[in-house]
């Protein structure tokens, strides 16, 4: 069986090949996908050679890790259905041909148990579960009433946003681009010299810049938390006093788990968690270089979906 597959085949080249799938075994499922997302964190610093080192690093390589699809072959002891709709958090199936993540493609062999079944509803919406739950692995003890700093305003830091109205807690959001502050959110959206606040007892920061460390320590309350939730290219640094002063901890927040998973998906299901308004750009995947490049290069960009369904 073969693919069409977006390739990485070195740093800004991105070509759209036919590859050859590994063959399902025992315990796998077959997806033919029906919508993939364009991650602005590691799939940039994928596409521009700029990751750090990583395991499975190299190329050339399938990226991607947001894949929504449906079942068309599965392990009758899978516990899936045929027609069922899944999302798909990446895949190893393209033989020498590196998944890093590996979900950017018109279909997949998976281990079916890595599958998460999704309400069709959602459409490709489902998407963005796993940045959902990213979120909410990342969201720290929100007290209620109280404000929590986050930074930066891309699809992430919505979804924290919105986690944090939910828990009860105050979202404050630093964002310097302006066409990412427009709109109304039901919390403040500002440029860091507009805030006055200095006593956070919560900073949680998802831009992924790795010069604010300072900046951020000088806003936190004492034993305030910071949690690093963005992807990071270079060494991090803090001036040590100002840390010692408040006693700060620094917490990086890493992958989502199958509880953080389960959590958003039955907010998700409840309709507490609204997933509308934060994929603004979809693309037919035969225009995959296009999409990238926006993807990256457009700050009116928060999230870039490839259609797959008219491709075989």
């Amino acid at each position: 069986m073969e693919a069409l597959a977006v390739v990485l085949e070195r740093p800004e080249h991105l070509a759209l090949n036919r590859l050859a799938l590994t063959p399902a075994a025992g315990g796998d499922a077959v997806v033919a996908v029906s919508w993939s997302g364009i991650s602005t964190g590691t799939e940039r610093l994928l596409w521009s050679g700029r990751m750090p080192p990583f395991p499975g690093m190299g190329y050339p390589l399938v990226p991607g890790y947001e894949s929504v699809g449906t079942v068309i072959a599965a392990d009758p002891a899978s516990g899936l259905a045929l027609g069922q709709t899944v999302f798909v958090p990446g895949a190893r199936c393209f033989g020498e041909v590196r998944g890093l993540f590996g979900g950017a493609a018109s279909h997949l062999v998976v281990p079916a148990a890595r599958l998460v079944p999704v309400d069709a509803g959602l459409g490709d919406r489902a998407c963005l579960i796993a940045l959902a739950a990213t979120a909410y692995h990342a969201l720290s003890g929100v007290t209620p009433g109280t404000a929590n700093l986050i930074v930066g305003h891309g699809v992430l830091g919505r979804l924290l946003a919105r986690l944090t109205l939910l828990a009860g807690g105050q979202p404050v959001v630093w964002e310097r681009d302006a066409v990412r502050r427009e709109g109304r959110f039901g919390y403040p959206v500002l440029v860091p010299e507009d805030d006055t606040t200095r006593d956070y007892a919560t900073i949680t920061d998802v831009s992924g810049s790795g010069g604010l460390l300072d900046t951020l320590i000088a806003r936190l309350a004492p034993q305030g938390e910071i949690v690093l939730a963005g992807f990071y290219e270079a060494p991090l640094a803090f001036a040590f006093p100002p840390a010692f002063m408040r006693e700060a901890r620094i917490r990086v927040s890493a992958e989502w788990r199958p509880d953080d998973l389960a959590a958003v998906s039955a907010l998700i299901r409840s309709g507490s968690l609204s997933l509308d308004g934060l994929i603004t750009h979809r693309l037919s995947a035969d225009r995959a270089q296009e999409a990238y490049r926006t993807a990256f290069t457009d700050p009116a960009c928060l999230k870039m979906i490839l259609d797959w369904r008219a491709c075989s």
